[in-house]
C-alpha cells in the first residue's frame, strides 16, 4: 500500500484539486495524519488529521461541542497565542452559545428579503461586464477573471455593504492580503517581521487599517442611513440589541474577505467546469439554473478546507482523536465522495439531491450563501444570453493555497 498522500502543501493546489489523492484517503485512511512542515516561509506546525469522507466532514462541522472553532480558530496554521483573544472575537472562530448569540444579531440584518432587493443591480452589472468582455476580447479571447468575475464579486459586495465607490479598491487590497498570503506571486503584499518571516495577515497588527475604516463607515451610516447592510448592522434591532463596536469591526472583516472571495472563487470555477465540458455547457440553457449552480458549487467549492480543534477525546472513522488535536475537513473531497454522490466525477447539472458542503454545515454554515447563490445564478443567466459558447484558450492559473480554491486567470475563446 502506498504512503499516505500529502494534501497539506499549498503548492499542490496550483495544479488543481488532487482528486486521486482524496479518493485514496477516503478509501484507505479517511482520517489521516498530515505533517505540517515549513513551507513558503511559513513555520512548521504540530500536524493535523485530514478528514475526507462526506459523513465525517459533516459530523465535524455539526458537532461544535467536540470539534471546536474557538480553541485554535479555523485556519490550519496555529495563530500566535497572544492573538487568540483577538481572533476569537470573530463569529467564525466562536462556539455555541456565544456564536449563536452573535449570529442571531447579524442575521436580523442579513435577511433573504434584503439580499433579494439587490438582484436588479446584480443583473445589470453581470450583463454590463459580460457584454464589455465579449466586445473587447482580443482575437476572440478574454480573461473572465480580469474582465468579469473579480469586479463582479467586489462591486456586488460593496453595494451590499454600502461602501462608497471611491473606497472599493481598499476592500480588494485587504482581501488579497488575507487570502493570497501563501502565493509566491503575491509575496510583495506581505509584511515581514524583524526575523524576516512574514507576519500573519490576520493578526491584529495587520488589520488596524481595515478596522479603522469599519469604524468610520459605521459612523457615516449612523449619521446618514441607507438601504445597505452596514446601516442595518449599526442600528439597534427592535429589542434594542446591537453589535458592539469590536463585533462590528470583526464582522466587517469577515464580510469583506469571505463575502468577496466566495463568489470571486466560485464564479470562475463554474465557468471553468463548463468550458471543460462542452455537453454540460450546451445543457445550461435546458436545465433549471438554481440546480445547475448547486452542481457547479459541488464541483468547485470556493473554500478547500477548514480547521477545528478537538475539545474532548473522541473517535472518528476508527481513529482515536485526543483533546487539542487539529482536525481539518476537505470540502472538495467530501463533495466527490462516492458514498454520497453517484458518479461524482461527472458534472451533472440536474443532480438531485445534492448535499454538497461547499458552504459548510452545522452552526457555521455560510451566512452569505443566499447572496452568493443569487449572484452565481444571475451571472450564468446573463452569460447564456451574452456568451452562449466559450472554450478554454489556455490552462487556468490557480492560486497557491490550501484554503481558497482560487483562480487567478481564466482565458476563454468566445463566439
Amino acid at each position: 500500500m502506498p504512503g499516505v498522500p500529502d494534501v497539506y502543501d499549498p503548492r499542490r493546489y496550483a495544479q488543481g484539486i488532487p482528486h486521486a489523492d482524496y479518493q485514496w484517503l477516503r478509501d484507505h485512511e479517511p482520517v489521516a495524519w498530515q505533517d505540517e512542515y515549513e513551507v513558503l516561509g511559513w513555520p512548521a506546525g504540530e500536524g493535523f488529521w485530514a478528514v475526507t469522507r462526506h459523513a465525517d466532514v459533516v459530523r465535524v462541522l455539526k458537532d461544535a461541542r467536540v470539534f471546536s472553532s474557538c480553541l485554535g480558530a479555523t485556519q490550519i496554521r496555529d495563530p500566535d497565542p497572544a492573538d487568540l483573544p483577538f481572533v476569537r472575537r470573530m463569529m467564525l472562530n466562536q462556539d455555541p452559545p456565544q456564536h449563536g448569540v452573535l449570529r442571531r444579531l447579524v442575521s436580523r440584518a442579513f435577511t433573504p428579503g434584503r439580499i433579494d432587493r439587490f438582484e436588479g443591480r446584480v443583473r445589470e452589472r453581470a450583463r454590463t461586464l459580460l457584454e464589455a468582455a465579449v466586445r473587447d476580447a482580443r482575437d476572440g479571447v478574454v480573461d473572465l477573471v480580469a474582465a468579469v468575475t473579480d469586479e463582479y464579486a467586489l462591486l456586488n459586495l460593496t453595494d451590499l455593504l454600502g461602501v462608497p465607490a471611491a473606497d472599493r479598491g481598499l476592500l480588494l487590497d485587504w482581501t488579497e492580503r488575507v487570502i493570497a498570503y501563501q502565493d509566491p506571486e503575491e509575496a510583495d503584499r506581505l509584511v515581514r517581521g524583524p526575523d524576516g518571516r512574514p507576519v500573519n495577515p490576520r493578526s491584529p497588527a495587520m488589520l488596524g487599517e481595515m478596522f479603522a475604516y469599519a469604524r468610520e463607515l459605521a459612523a457615516e451610516k449612523r449619521a446618514r442611513p441607507g438601504e445597505d447592510l452596514m446601516t442595518a448592522l449599526t442600528h439597534a434591532a427592535g429589542d434594542g440589541a446591537r453589535l458592539a463596536d469590536a463585533e462590528l469591526e470583526m464582522f466587517f472583516f469577515l464580510l469583506t474577505v469571505a463575502g468577496n472571495d466566495t463568489v470571486r472563487s466560485a464564479a470562475p470555477g463554474g465557468f471553468l467546469a463548463l468550458a471543460e465540458d462542452g455537453a454540460a455547457q450546451e445543457g445550461m440553457g435546458k436545465v433549471e439554473l438554481r440546480g445547475a449552480v448547486e452542481e457547479l458549487l459541488r464541483w468547485h467549492p470556493p473554500v478547500l478546507s477548514f480547521r477545528r480543534t478537538v475539545a474532548e477525546d473522541t473517535e472518528l472513522a476508527g481513529r482515536t482523536l485526543r483533546t487539542g488535536d487539529k482536525v481539518v475537513v476537505f470540502h472538495a473531497s467530501a463533495n466527490h465522495d462516492e458514498r454520497v454522490f453517484a458518479d461524482p466525477h461527472r458534472l451533472d447539472l440536474t443532480r438531485s439531491p445534492n448535499p454538497h458542503v461547499s458552504f459548510g454545515d452545522g452552526p457555521h454554515v455560510c451566512l452569505g450563501a443566499h447572496f452568493a447563490r443569487l449572484q452565481l445564478r444571475v451571472l450564468h443567466e446573463e452569460a447564456l444570453r451574452v456568451m452562449p459558447r466559450y472554450r478554454l484558450a489556455a490552462p487556468p492559473r490557480r492560486l497557491v493555497s490550501h484554503f481558497i480554491n482560487g483562480i487567478k486567470s481564466l482565458e476563454v475563446e468566445v463566439g
